[in-house]
């Protein structure tokens, strides 16, 4: 049997081998991870905020499916004790004077997406462990059922395990170095080349799906040369900081009865902080986002271009919004991180077949579920969020199968 071909072993592409496994021998399904360590971008250092209905009318549906999957999954699989998933409370926090504006969806750096939340609560409740300065202005943001949180290298890490289990094949490190055609000029197969043993194997393969982030066009470009078509996606560097700080342990969380917490502050000189508390006694921090920092070519390459100067500004915001009078031996930085988000124009992600027209020039796919090639990227920051989602969905599109919720307005734009 032909084989399904995935590139990119992030979050996107182990649940969409995920939902692919239910319905095609498992077998049959490949991923390819070309970067020595796994989930070493977003997949791995994202702040794993959940949100049910915080997105544009294109992705609404997605977005709710997807939220309900995260819940389904969960329930089934002890995700509070594998992943850390747990209910949240998500709060607008603002400065004294400071409006808080609204915006249709995120797509820049410097902005917030909690300016993309709906239902609005004047009576929010701030966590214990967030220091408030007079007239300041909290909000609870979201209706209550419709936030939480995962610990995203946790979940990508169980997803990846759930697959091999269940027989899904991983390369890695590991890459495509090029498609093969039948005598119709048809795809057929692809070479993969194992990049620490320098072995390349041969695989029947009527389909490819393309889950590789930020580098999904530097993926396309390599495997189709013959094309003149520019994948929209591009990529937004984010760095993050994991501390603990004894205003937030695992005692406290024990009698917290609105679970966890996402703090979305409002922006300042360009920087709008997301904080967020986890289970296990760990808070996150990010935001500070830049479109100019190079996209590495391996994700294990971000480790060495984290910016101290950056590091200084979110260890500043930490020691602010944990008590501005907190001993600095109190501030435990338990994780660095720097990542590229995948980011569209429009700020909507691609969920796509890509037409054969586009692929270059003496090669085609098989018609229908027989084949294809597919692209899933562009989710910016809500690719922890929409993963389930996607992954659902794409496997249905590649399957032939009715899709559980309508995504036509994802398509590739050519």
């Amino acid at each position: 049997m032909s084989s399904t071909v995935i590139l990119g072993a992030g979050i996107i592409g182990v649940s969409t081998a995920s939902y692919l496994s239910k319905h095609q021998p498992t077998s049959s399904i490949h991923l390819v991870e070309p970067s020595p360590e796994l989930f070493a971008s977003a997949s791995g250092f994202a702040g794993g905020f959940l949100a049910k209905d915080w997105f544009s009318a294109g992705v609404a549906e997605l977005g709710a499916l997807s939220f309900e999957e995260h819940r389904k999954l969960a329930e089934k699989e002890d995700g509070a004790r594998r992943w850390r998933y747990s209910s949240s409370t998500s709060i607008s926090l603002s400065p004294p004077s400071k409006s808080k504006k609204k915006a249709a969806v995120w797509r820049s750096e410097g902005s917030s997406r909690a300016e993309a939340a709906s239902g609005d609560r004047s009576q929010g409740i701030a966590p214990p462990w967030l220091w408030r300065e007079e007239g300041d202005s909290v909000e609870a943001i979201g209706e209550e059922g419709t936030v939480a949180q995962v610990e995203p290298l946790q979940l990508s890490q169980f997803l990846l395990k759930k697959c091999i289990d269940a027989g899904v094949r991983l390369h890695h490190p590991a890459k495509v170095i090029s498609v093969e055609t039948d005598v119709r000029n048809e795809l057929s197969s692809v070479c993969i080349a194992d990049t620490q043993s320098s072995t390349e194997t041969d695989v029947p393969c009527t389909n490819i799906i393309i889950t590789a982030g930020a580098w999904s066009p530097r993926v396309f470009k390599a495997l189709f040369p013959r094309s003149t078509l520019d994948l929209p996606v591009s990529a937004l560097a984010g760095h993050s900081l994991v501390v603990k700080s004894p205003r937030w342990t695992e005692a406290h969380e024990a009698h917290e009865p609105h679970g966890t917490h996402a703090i979305f502050m409002a922006g300042r000189g360009g920087y709008s902080p997301e904080i967020f508390s986890r289970l296990g006694g760990h808070i996150y921090i990010a935001g500070l986002n830049s479109a100019s920092e190079p996209l590495p070519d391996l994700a294990t390459e971000c480790r060495g271009n984290i910016s101290q100067a950056a590091v200084r500004t979110l260890r500043d915001t930490a020691r602010e919004v944990l008590g501005q009078g907190q001993a600095e031996d109190d501030l435990e930085v338990v994780r660095e991180g720097l990542c590229f988000r995948p980011v569209t124009k429009n700020g909507t992600p691609i969920i796509s077949r890509i037409p054969d027209a586009a692929l270059g020039a003496g090669i085609n796919t098989r018609p229908g579920a027989e084949g294809g090639v597919y692209l899933a990227a562009g989710h910016g920051p809500w690719g922890i969020s929409l993963s389930l989602g996607t992954g659902k969905v794409l496997a249905e599109m590649v399957q032939g199968r009715k899709l559980s919720v309508d995504v036509s307005s994802l398509e590739l734009d050519i």
